[in-house]
């Protein structure tokens, strides 16, 4: 089998990108792993998010940004072909402190990446007194909050599925228990599966999250990537209390709130433990006490994909040029960008967007 890209990665970002690609008429073969394979697009928040990205480099929170102002329109091109209802709500999101100096504290690093990018990072500091006209639920515990406005919440699981979809639609082939072991590169990249099966193709996207770190020095990658653990908790179907999503916990659009998540260094070790989902609980109730009375129904636990300094991965190898790295914690809140722009950087387009900031060789330095 031979197409013009092969993605390595069936995730929310190898899918994003394949889209992107097959929407510019290229053909594209996307590699899945095994259904035991750690998934973060199973497993993650469903955050579109920007405020608190950037702040040591302001060019991550200019991805962001860019990212956030496609998913409108990139929600409805995936709505419109698929019929699944992404659930995008992108109406502000806030970030809950329990003490005036926390809450004071971000204030000033969000008024200091506002400065640097010329005014264009729309975010309020509310009071208690303020914060509880807009979250009535929000407990006394609470000191105030910061309201980003560019922030928001979409449905993970359905994004994943629209995205296969549409792939498939548009004439993607999508390979699934397909696990890479080998790589040659001559006229092609020919790549090697552990069910003996041969896959070739012009050019490759490594966007098999932790699965690159292993895989990612056969290409001639660093990829120096470490798992995060974050546990998750979801309650029963309630009726309105959350109206923004934050940090602590959000609402989904069937009713049910989750709370998350975790920051756990565990190795590849995605278990919910006990002493995870009483912390989650016990801040969960602190920010919105109606929570007390609510059962939970279901927990998990799903590991990040962390770089070292927690910015996102962009580089062609250089042992074999026509490879590329891609791989992110927020596959997310950047699927728009991967679908919309990223693909013009992996073709080298005019208005491929700068990503040199994102490369490997900040690794070295």
């Amino acid at each position: 089998m031979s197409s013009d890209f092969a993605i390595v990665g069936g995730g929310i970002v190898g899918l994003s990108v394949a889209w992107g690609l097959l929407k510019r008429g290229l053909g594209v073969t996307v590699l899945d792993g095994a259904d035991d394979a750690l998934r973060a697009s199973r497993g993650n928040f469903g955050l579109v998010w920007v405020q608190g990205k950037g702040l040591k480099q302001p060019v991550y929170a200019r991805w962001s940004q860019t990212a956030a102002a496609a998913w409108s329109d990139f929600a409805e091109e995936l709505e419109d072909a698929t019929g699944f209802d992404l659930s995008l709500e992108q109406h502000g999101g806030l970030d809950l402190h329990f003490s005036e100096n926390s809450l004071a504290d971000w204030a000033a690093r969000y008024t200091k990446i506002q400065s640097i990018l010329h005014g264009d990072y729309p975010f309020e500091v509310l009071s208690a007194k303020e914060l509880r006209k807009e979250e009535p639920g929000i407990g006394d515990a609470v000191v105030g909050a910061l309201l980003h406005h560019q922030d928001g919440q979409v449905n993970p699981l359905r994004l994943l599925r629209a995205l296969a979809e549409e792939v498939r639609r548009l004439g993607g082939e999508i390979l699934s228990g397909k696990q890479v072991l080998s790589v040659t590169h001559g006229a092609v990249f020919d790549l090697g599966c552990s069910d003996g099966s041969r896959i070739e193709a012009d050019r490759v996207v490594l966007a098999a999250g932790l699965g690159a770190a292993e895989l990612g020095p056969k290409f001639g990658f660093k990829a120096p990537l470490s798992p995060e653990r974050g546990q998750v908790l979801i309650t029963e179907k309630l009726a309105p209390l959350i109206r923004r999503p934050s940090l602590i916990a959000r609402q989904v659009n069937e009713g049910a709130v989750q709370i998350g998540a975790t920051n756990e260094l565990v190795g590849q070790n995605d278990a919910v433990t006990r002493k995870g989902m009483a912390q989650l609980a016990a801040e969960a109730v602190a920010a919105y006490p109606d929570l007390a009375r609510a059962q939970l129904v279901r927990s998990w636990g799903a590991l990040r994909v962390m770089s070292p300094d927690g910015l996102p991965i962009y580089q062609e190898s250089e042992q074999m040029p026509g490879a590329f790295l891609v791989t992110c914690h927020s596959g997310v809140t950047l699927a728009a960008a991967h679908a919309r722009r990223l693909p013009e950087w992996l073709l080298k387009g005019e208005g491929a967007p700068d990503l040199e900031v994102f490369g490997e060789a900040r690794f070295a330095i």
